[in-house]
């Protein structure tokens, strides 16, 4: 299963002009993004320089009617199962970050086919936050912790306390015992219409269709460092691992600008908007052909305006994409 539209063009060409800089425009914060990550982890070639860690898997998305009622997009009105590419990882840019890391995010990113060799793309992490609000923040947290200065560090932290909000919520939680059993966010914001041009706000999560299953910190210590690979062989031998995605629905005053910001889901309401169904691996140099880009969405679907970390992020997977691809 190969989609032939995985990197936009404009995004590749941006990504292979951008001079380095440190200004405060999203295209050159990119390139020092970038940079700062390599500054922690290393360079690695060929490899990407965030979520490093991670293998491709197939499978599909079947959406329910009341998804229609939100999007006009074409992979929530499709009558029959829309053909799925995905990866999963850790977070950070360590090529063999354990497995067993509880203050570590994992990823799920998204290539729904929309026909015509297009796709359109959703990338969620397991935390309902990010680590910054804003590309400088975030580039001042990496410089920062490149410094290995604990008193640096632990200055930046007391200074910007919504940068801790992400590892607090992750190091009171169990380490997934899975891949496939760990709740998804997209923690941008979303505008949904619908064909007859009704907006709504919302947040993406997808969770497990068998729940949550996490290891207690002996049990994941036990483990071997990358015991998610072999993990789900066996559960896809046994059947598709399965999410719920659903909609959080938002209402007037759910912070749209800051994805270091929670939303009250116990007070929202949610809209299932379909089954994503992960039913084999997939060659990796299929998900590596491209990047999974947040920004890349469909028709029936806007993303945030005024999240500077929303467009950042796709200029900052072409320039990584750009370098590992030279």
């Amino acid at each position: 299963m190969i989609f032939k539209r995985l990197v936009p063009a404009a995004i590749l060409v941006a990504a292979l002009s951008i001079p380095p800089s440190t200004s405060a425009h999203a295209e050159a914060d990119a390139e020092s993004l970038v940079d700062a990550l390599n500054a922690i982890f290393g360079k690695h070639d060929g490899l990407r320089a965030a979520h490093t860690h991670g293998f491709c898997v197939k499978g599909s998305f079947t959406p329910t009617a009341e998804a229609a009622s939100l999007s006009k997009a074409p992979h929530f009105n499709s009558k029959t199962p829309v053909n799925v590419i995905g990866r999963f990882s850790m977070g950070g840019g360590a090529p063999d970050a354990s497995n067993a890391q509880k203050d570590n995010v994992r990823g799920l990113a998204l290539h729904f086919d929309i026909g015509g060799g297009n796709t359109t793309d959703l990338v969620m992490i397991s935390a309902p936050v990010f680590v910054a609000k804003d590309p400088d923040q975030f580039l001042t947290l990496l410089t920062t912790v490149a410094t290995k200065d604990k008193d640096k560090i632990g200055a930046f932290f007391k200074a910007n306390p919504n940068a801790t909000r992400q590892a607090e919520w992750l190091n009171a939680r169990p380490v997934p015992a899975s891949y496939a059993t760990v709740n998804y966010w997209g923690v941008h914001v979303f505008t949904l219409t619908n064909a007859e041009g009704k907006k709504q706000v919302i947040k993406y999560k997808a969770l497990p269709v068998g729940g949550e299953v996490g290891l207690s910190d002996d049990e994941a210590k036990a483990k071997d460092p990358d015991f998610y690979r072999p993990e789900l062989k066996e559960r896809l031998a046994k059947g598709p691992a399965e999410f719920t995605l659903t909609a959080i629905l938002g209402e007037p005053g759910d912070p749209a600008d800051d994805p270091t910001a929670f939303w009250p889901e116990d007070q929202r309401k949610s809209v299932t908007l379909g089954t994503i169904s992960i039913t084999d691996f997939e060659d990796d140099k299929t998900c590596d052909a491209g990047i999974f880009d947040p920004t890349n969405i469909a028709d029936g679907i806007e993303g945030p305006a005024n999240d500077k970390i929303f467009p950042m992020r796709s200029a900052a997977y072409g320039v990584s994409f750009a370098r590992r691809t030279k």
